[in-house]
C-alpha cells in the first residue's frame, strides 16, 4: 500500500495540474472575450466613419449647374420659360456673401421682382438651389414676390465639406434673410430644407422684418429620428450603439449632434405662423413626424396632408391646390 506521504503528494500534484488547466481554459475564454470586444468596438468605430460619411457627404457633381437647369426643365417643364424670360432680362443674379462665422464663401440665385416682399427658398439633402426654382416661380411669377434661392454649406456652388442637414444651416439662411430683409418675408424648405426654416424659426429675426411665416414642405422632427429611422429601413440596424457614436463623432469632427439638431425643439419654441405640408405616403421622412410637429407647435399652424404623394411630392401631384395652400393668409 502507497504511504500517506505519497497519497498527499499524488493529491497535491493533481490539484496543480487541474488548477493549471482550469487557469489555461479561463485564459484562453479572457482572451477570447477580448477579442470580440475589440473586434465589435473597431466594428463600431469603423461603422461611425462610414456612417457619417454615407450621411454626411455632398455630392460629388454639386456644381454642375448645367446639369441641375437640364434635369429641372425635364422634371419641371413649366420652369424653362421663366427661367428664359429672365435670363433675357438679365433678371436671375449670382449672389455671393461671405458668411460672418465660418468665413465661407456661399452663393445664391436672387430675383428681384419690385415689391416689399421676399420669400426665401431652402432646399433639400444634396440637392441644389436650382432643383427647387418651381417652387421659387410659385413665388415670384404667381404671388408676386422678389425670391433669395440659396445654397447650403456643401451645396450647389457655396463652399463647405460636409452637409450639415440644416442645423448649423440655420445660421447662414438667417444671414440670408438679414442680406435680403424686406417687411414681409416668407421662408419655405422641402425636406432638409423644411427643417432648417422649422430649426430658423425660435431664432430671434432681423429688426426690418415686420411680417414673417415659415412653410415646411416635409421637413422632419430631428436628425436623429431621421437617422435612426434610415438605419433601421436600410440596414436593419437598431439606434444602440451605432447611432451613439456616429453623433458623437459628428459632435467631435464638425461640432454639433444628432440629437441637438431638433427642428421639434426648435417648433415648441416658434412664435411665428408656420404652414406644414406633407405627402399622405412619405415613407423617407414618414408622414407620422408632420403630425407630432404640428402638435409642438403652440399656435398660427396649419396643416396640408396632400393625397398619394410621396416624399417632396405635394406640389408634383396636386400643383394647382400646392399654390392655392402656400397663397393662403398666416394661419
Amino acid at each position: 500500500m502507497p504511504k500517506e506521504g505519497n497519497r498527499n503528494d499524488f493529491l497535491t500534484k493533481s490539484l496543480s495540474l487541474c488548477s493549471k488547466s482550469i487557469y489555461t481554459k479561463m485564459k484562453k475564454v479572457a482572451v477570447a472575450i477580448l477579442v470580440v470586444v475589440l473586434v465589435m468596438v473597431v466594428a463600431v468605430i469603423g461603422g461611425s466613419f462610414y456612417m457619417l460619411d454615407y450621411s454626411l457627404a455632398p455630392d460629388a457633381n454639386r456644381a454642375d449647374t448645367a446639369a441641375n437647369f437640364k434635369n429641372l426643365f425635364t422634371e419641371f417643364p413649366e420652369t424653362r420659360p421663366w427661367v428664359d424670360s429672365l435670363r433675357r432680362i438679365e433678371a436671375l443674379r449670382d449672389t455671393f456673401v461671405t458668411m460672418p462665422e465660418t468665413g465661407e464663401k456661399h452663393h445664391a440665385f436672387y430675383v428681384r421682382n419690385g415689391n416689399n416682399k421676399t420669400a426665401l427658398i431652402l432646399h433639400g439633402w444634396r440637392d441644389s438651389a436650382i432643383d427647387y426654382f418651381h417652387i421659387a416661380r410659385l413665388y415670384e411669377q404667381e404671388m408676386g414676390y422678389n425670391v433669395v434661392m440659396p445654397d447650403f454649406h456643401a451645396h450647389g456652388l457655396s463652399e463647405g465639406d460636409m452637409i450639415q442637414m440644416g442645423w448649423l444651416d440655420r445660421k447662414d439662411m438667417m444671414h440670408w434673410l438679414k442680406v435680403f430683409q424686406t417687411d414681409t418675408m416668407v421662408v419655405h424648405g422641402v425636406s432638409m430644407g423644411g427643417a432648417t426654416a422649422m430649426m430658423m424659426s425660435a431664432e430671434k429675426m432681423p429688426a426690418g422684418i415686420k411680417d414673417i411665416r415659415f412653410v415646411d414642405d416635409c421637413g422632419y422632427t430631428s436628425v436623429w429620428d431621421e437617422f435612426e429611422g434610415e438605419l433601421q429601413k436600410q440596414f436593419g440596424l437598431p439606434a444602440f450603439p451605432l447611432l451613439y457614436t456616429t453623433s458623437l463623432l459628428c459632435k467631435l469632427r464638425y461640432g454639433w449632434s444628432f440629437d441637438e439638431a431638433s427642428a421639434i425643439n426648435q417648433v415648441r419654441q416658434s412664435p411665428y405662423p408656420m404652414l406644414f405640408i406633407h405627402g399622405s405616403n412619405d415613407d423617407f421622412v414618414p408622414t407620422a413626424m408632420v403630425y407630432r410637429l404640428y402638435d409642438a407647435k403652440p399656435s398660427r399652424k396649419s396643416l396640408w396632408i396632400a393625397p398619394n404623394a410621396k416624399h417632396t411630392e405635394a406640389y408634383t401631384k396636386h400643383k394647382a391646390e400646392y399654390l392655392s395652400v402656400i397663397n393662403l393668409k398666416n394661419p
